[in-house]
């Protein structure tokens, strides 16, 4: 289906490894204390919910989610600031880079140097995007035809296996409403969030740019304050 690529599964997994990294958990708690600004209670901040259970499917420890939780009502916590970027990576791939900062003229300038210094740039507005959708992602633990059908009789617009994991794909505002109906089946949720899925693929033959091109995603990825990295590299 449109916008599977071996880039995004790579690197899915790689967040996995990493978790165990504490810049980690600094990316999930600033993804919690922003959820949270809608309200601190998951029972009834689905988002914030979200964030919880990514954060504990990291080992996260308690007390830093309830910290990051409390940072709402903290005056003296730094503010944090959502700002995405779209940018080409080697081969003229198309980039979405989300990130969550205190200080954006911090984080804009280093995200471009790693960019530039790696076969890429920054794009102008609207440039890249196009090529992207944001939809609700599922990753459900296991496979099988009988796994398929039930996610797609929760709600799942779409779903596909890859190695050993059913990833569902549905509409955004539907995200919240599906995974608790796969939930209710009884079925493993391994992860649960919004993403840029991309509907035009471009395709990465040369050894050398993919090479570059997985780089260029590890250092973004690698970066502290920047919490989603996505390509349409096929």
């Amino acid at each position: 289906m449109a916008g599977h690529s071996k880039w995004a599964t790579t690197h899915r997994h790689k967040a996995v490894m990493d978790a165990k990294r504490g810049a980690v958990f600094t990316k999930l708690g600033n993804l919690i204390a922003i959820a949270a600004r809608n309200g601190a209670d998951p029972e009834i901040n689905s988002s914030l919910a979200m964030a919880i259970e990514k954060a504990k499917q990291a080992n996260m420890p308690n007390d830093n989610i309830k910290r990051a939780i409390a940072r709402v009502t903290d005056k003296g916590a730094a503010q944090m600031i959502e700002e995405t970027y779209e940018a080409y990576g080697p081969g003229g791939v198309g980039i979405i880079i989300e990130v969550a900062t205190d200080n954006k003229n911090r984080t804009f300038p280093e995200v471009r140097s790693v960019l530039t210094k790696n076969g890429g740039r920054i794009a102008d507005p609207g440039s890249v995007m196009f090529q992207f959708k944001r939809r609700g992602v599922i990753v459900v633990e296991g496979s099988g035809e009988e796994l398929l059908l039930a996610v797609l009789e929760a709600g799942a617009e779409d779903a596909e296996e890859d190695e050993g994991e059913i990833v569902v794909y549905i509409d955004m505002k539907e995200l919240a409403g599906v995974r608790k109906n796969i939930l209710d089946a009884g079925l493993v949720v391994k992860s649960a969030e919004l993403q840029y899925v991309p509907s035009v693929m471009v395709g990465v033959e040369d050894e050398e740019i993919g090479e570059n091109l997985t780089r260029v995603l590890d250092l973004l990825e690698d970066h502290d304050d920047v919490t989603g990295v996505y390509t349409n590299a096929e």
